[in-house]
């Protein structure tokens, strides 16, 4: 898979984490196939259309991976609670809020 349809599958499976849920940039990876790429994925969220629900993307410690208080930590925060995910000592419960894939959808 080159590294442009990597980052569209990418794209498509951040679609359609439902609202509510989280995924982190290696599961990301691994429902594209490619389990040992999270960095990739990350490379891919970085050119991520502002439609898409990017907000839904963590880390594998279950933290936001912008800059702690910027304009953009805010803003994944706020929505992500608006959608009622809850944050315990900056951290998301990923048993709790991980999306099971889009095998489960």
């Amino acid at each position: 898979m080159s590294e442009h349809d990597f980052c569209d599958t990418v794209h498509a499976l951040v679609a359609r984490i439902p609202p509510g849920c989280v995924a982190t940039y290696g599961d990301l990876a691994a429902y594209a196939g490619r389990p040992r790429a999270a960095r990739q994925a990350g490379y891919a969220m970085h050119r991520c259309p502002p439609s898409l629900p990017w907000h839904r993307v963590i880390n594998a410690r279950g933290r936001l991976s912008v800059a702690a208080n910027s304009t953009a930590w805010l803003t994944q925060r706020r929505r992500l609670e608006e959608e009622g995910v809850v944050f315990m000592g900056g951290r998301i419960e990923l048993a709790r809020y991980r999306w099971a894939g889009p095998d489960h959808d």
